[in-house]
């Protein structure tokens, strides 16, 4: 199950399982730095190492010169969807104690993260 997580930093962390031909465990992808990884036994630490390497990747960008990308806002889009699946949802992210965008928010990154 992936899961889209935001840092302090404000930089998008997207964390799915390795499969077990890759050692299992955990990955933590950065998509806005290119090569900004982390990994770890659970989703916390993946998450974890993946900060510290944000922190890592800008010091080495700026010691060599090259552009720093920001943050990427979060995108936006409506979507219009039936109003029973809408409710369906709405119970479901307050079962899960989020709010209904961040729930379709990490549905979506999951789904994603299957597809890769």
């Amino acid at each position: 199950m992936a899961a889209l997580k935001q840092t302090e930093s404000g930089y998008a962390i997207l964390v799915e399982p390795l499969s077990p031909a890759n050692g299992c465990g955990w990955l933590a992808t950065v998509p806005a730095l290119p090569g900004c990884t982390g990994d770890g036994d659970t989703p916390e630490a993946a998450l974890a190492d993946a900060e510290s390497a944000i922190v890592e990747w800008i010091d080495a960008a700026r010691q060599s010169g090259r552009k720093i990308p920001g943050p990427q806002a979060a995108g936006q889009w409506r979507q219009r969807v039936p109003r029973s699946l809408h409710e369906k949802l709405k119970i479901v992210a307050a079962r899960e104690g989020v709010s209904l965008n961040a729930y379709v928010a990490n549905v979506l990154a999951e789904a994603v993260g299957r597809a890769a």
